[in-house]
């Protein structure tokens, strides 16, 4: 193997030890992977990688997004700071709390925070500062006025606490157009999905399938027959701007105007099925996917178009950008 790409997105955490023997796999024997602190001396622990690795060598890339949380957190925010591989992604979710279970009557348990986990470099990854509240009672974040800076332990890059992890490479995550939004979200795409499953006996291999044009066009047919309705962006700006040329006054003087306007984003809109064709098609092939070859399948299908593994592969393709990244900016750079 030449590289490694350890996917944590959607990672919402596990157990502490395991998150240690994951880094433990690529750092030397010895090397610290992460510390808790608490006001309590018993809670003050330092864990270091016990074994012998797997690999100290081979690159690596970590993904991560908005849902890595809590022990993922650890294994992204350890190998940051150690230097051994680059994160790629969303700012994590900010989990740095030890938590630990009470027994309490009736078969429950009360679960409370005693420690904080803090990385390598010393910064600690809470987002949120819960001694801290606002009027509703909710957690405010960490101010950034009180967000330090730290050093990563080989090259000695900028590292920042009380914002999760921050990745060194990020990536903006998509949008749906809004039609391919009300399509999803009125079960258009899932109602099809299933038709086709039950008309068509196979669809071949996940990573190779996509959707042709007649299958498109059957889809147009349906959609055609259904009352399918969604708003753009444009229709809820013109109604605000109606709304607001009534409330002053203006609208009689407007409205022929506005009735054109009105008529003439109808028409464009029309063409909003073949306009966002490709995008409709991606969501259409992982929805069949799915019904036949379910989430693995469906994980597989999505690999093809996947801007985090993009960029992931980029970066390990390029062994120039990858030592460049763990190096951090250059005085030149500064």
């Amino acid at each position: 193997m030449d590289a490694l790409v350890i996917d944590l997105r959607g990672n919402g955490g596990g157990l502490l030890r395991e998150s240690v023997s994951i880094v433990n796999l690529f750092v030397d024997k010895g090397t610290p992977v992460v510390s808790t602190r608490g006001k309590l001396k018993e809670w003050e622990k330092d864990y270091k990688a016990m074994a012998n690795p797997v690999d100290v060598a081979i690159p690596i890339v970590v993904l991560v997004d908005r849902n890595s949380a809590s022990a993922s957190e650890i294994v992204a925010g350890s190998i940051q700071d150690l230097d051994r591989g680059v994160i790629i992604g969303r700012t994590t979710y900010g989990k740095g709390l030890v938590q630990q279970t009470v027994d309490l009557s009736y078969n429950s348990k009360l679960k409370v925070t005693v420690a904080k986990y803090y990385t390598p470099s010393g910064r600690c990854i809470q987002k949120l500062n819960y001694s801290d509240r606002n009027a509703e009672g909710k957690a405010r974040e960490i101010p950034d006025s009180l967000i330090n800076e730290f050093k990563s332990i080989k090259y000695g890059r900028p590292l920042f606490d009380g914002k999760g992890i921050k990745p060194d490479i990020e990536i903006q995550n998509e949008t749906y157009s809004n039609i391919a939004f009300g399509l999803v979200q009125k079960n258009h795409v899932f109602d099809f999905a299933t038709n086709v499953r039950l008309r068509i006996e196979s669809i071949g291999n996940p990573k190779e399938y996509e959707v042709s044009d007649e299958l498109f066009g059957e889809f147009k047919s349906y959609i055609g027959s259904q009352d399918f309705a969604y708003e753009t962006n444009a229709e809820a700006l013109l109604e605000e701007l109606k709304a607001s040329t009534e409330e002053e006054h203006y609208y009689t003087d407007i409205e022929k105007e506005y009735h054109e306007l009105q008529h003439k984003l109808l028409e464009v809109k029309s063409n909003d099925l073949d306009k966002h064709e490709q995008e409709i098609k991606n969501i259409l092939a992982s929805e069949i996917v799915l019904r036949y070859h379910n989430q693995k399948g469906q994980l597989e299908y999505s690999l093809k178009q996947d801007p985090y593994l993009d960029s992931a592969l980029s970066v390990l393709g390029n062994m120039e950008k990858y030592n460049a990244i763990l190096r951090g900016p250059t005085s030149s750079d500064e």
